[in-house]
């Protein structure tokens, strides 16, 4: 994958910056595997916006994609890797032997043709899935699940990847794309190798047309709002929030505030927190 540059043209193709596509080998989605989704855009039942800053984009076909990757002892050649609206990470298409097709997040390496299984013992080899236990230490994985037989969690962004780092008992330790490193169940299952798309974060949006498409909403600072839409608002000029900390417009602590729960379930899990790393 690579980068493309605009000239500078005009304002909006100044600095602005696009993927190549060069990876992408089928421009239309596998049919069967596609469905359309209702968006919300940041509303709830009653169509009262709960979530701002969504909302309009372009239409989209939501891919099927296999999570689970619970096909197993079945071998799937790779027929082709696609782009996909919902994730900046790439698709590839799999035909499996038995004539199923299923989705899966492309791994970086994983190129046409190529052969990969699931199944409780395979090789290491880019694409193909495993429970953690049977995945050899210092094994970069991606797709982690974090309650076996529920489907790929962790590490599903383009580039990111989570290296196993110990075993020991019913847990594995791994280090996530974070930097936290926490103890996950051995039977959860993952895919070994990277996530595909690796510079998708290089990406230079360019314009706010551009975040219109991908159904972004523009976003108003608080310090420019009147008193009454926000609690940075009012004063003379460019004047300051006027507290003594940053908030959001219902008042409560923003920007650096801790919003993790003191209690919460996986606290015994995390060995070392992604703050501190």
């Amino acid at each position: 994958m690579g980068i493309r540059f605009y000239k500078a043209r005009t304002s909006g193709t100044r600095n602005r910056s696009v993927s190549d596509f060069s990876e992408i080998t089928k421009s239309k989605p596998e049919k069967s595997l596609t469905y359309y989704k209702h968006r919300a855009r940041g509303r709830n039942n009653r169509g009262v916006i709960t979530s701002r800053h969504r909302g309009g984009g372009h239409k989209r076909l939501y891919r099927q994609i296999d999570f689970k990757r619970n096909k197993l002892g079945i071998f799937a050649k790779v027929f082709s890797v696609e782009y996909d609206p919902n994730r900046n990470a790439r698709i590839a298409l799999l035909h499996y032997e038995d004539g199923e097709k299923r989705y899966i997040l492309h791994p970086d390496g994983l190129a046409v043709g190529d052969k990969i299984i699931s199944n409780f013992n395979v090789p290491v080899q880019i694409g193909n899935a495993a429970p953690l236990k049977n995945i050899p230490l210092g094994t970069e994985v991606h797709n982690i699940e974090l309650q076996p037989g529920k489907g790929g969690q962790l590490a599903r962004a383009a580039g990111s990847l989570a290296q196993i780092v110990a075993k020991e008992g019913n847990y594995v330790t791994l280090r996530v794309p974070s930097g936290e490193v926490r103890l996950i169940e051995k039977n959860c299952w993952a895919t070994i190798g990277q996530v595909g798309n690796i510079e998708a974060s290089n990406i230079i949006i360019g314009k706010a047309g551009r975040k219109r498409w991908l159904g972004k909403t523009p976003k108003v600072r608080g310090v420019v709002m009147n008193p009454c839409d926000h609690a940075h608002g009012g004063g003379e000029g460019r004047s300051p929030i006027g507290r003594s900390r940053p908030v959001t417009p219902w008042g409560r602590p923003a920007l650096g505030q801790k919003t993790r729960k003191a209690k919460r379930y996986s606290n015994a899990l995390v060995i070392r927190s992604r703050k501190l790393s």
